[in-house]
């Protein structure tokens, strides 16, 4: 059964008992009820943060695995396009030196930039932060003192 929300029936709302630890005819609820009620509430906040967690992960992961997906076919579309200027300047150098001269100084040319761009991006990773939920660990934090500052009174 769950715990009471205003102390004179099951919880149907989810809402804490706002009655002080007192029923609603003024006597004093015994202590294990109380005890109960703690133990239920606590129960439901690990759920909720739970959810919390799980929800922010899941927004997320969309917004990666979209920008992942976005910044893919970006990527094959450019190497289509660098395939297509590669040829016109292996095309366009073979007018002044031979084929295979002209096929190998664009080939040392796109080895080059390849290896300044690996280096340009080699630190990004890190940038982009941790996958932690902060606003679930951040609320789990603050229930937790919440519920330590009460427990000492």
């Amino acid at each position: 059964m769950k715990a009471s929300v205003n102390g004179s029936g099951p919880a149907t709302t989810g809402r804490p008992d706002r009655s002080g630890g007192f029923r609603t005819d003024g006597r004093p609820r015994p202590v294990d009820e109380l005890v109960h009620e703690a133990a239920e509430l606590a129960s439901q906040l690990v759920r909720q943060e739970w959810q919390l967690a799980r929800t922010e992960l899941t927004a997320k992961g969309r917004r990666a695995g979209r920008g992942g997906g976005l910044f893919g076919g970006a990527g094959l579309l450019a190497v289509i396009g660098l395939q297509a200027f590669v040829a016109a300047a292996i095309a366009a150098l073979a007018l002044v030196i031979p084929l295979w001269g002209a096929a190998l100084v664009m080939g040392g040319l796109l080895t080059a930039t390849a290896g300044l761009l690996a280096l340009a991006g080699r630190g990004e990773p890190r940038k982009a932060g941790s996958p932690v939920p902060e606003r679930a660990v951040e609320t789990t934090r603050t229930d937790t003192d919440v519920i330590k500052e009460r427990a000492h009174r």
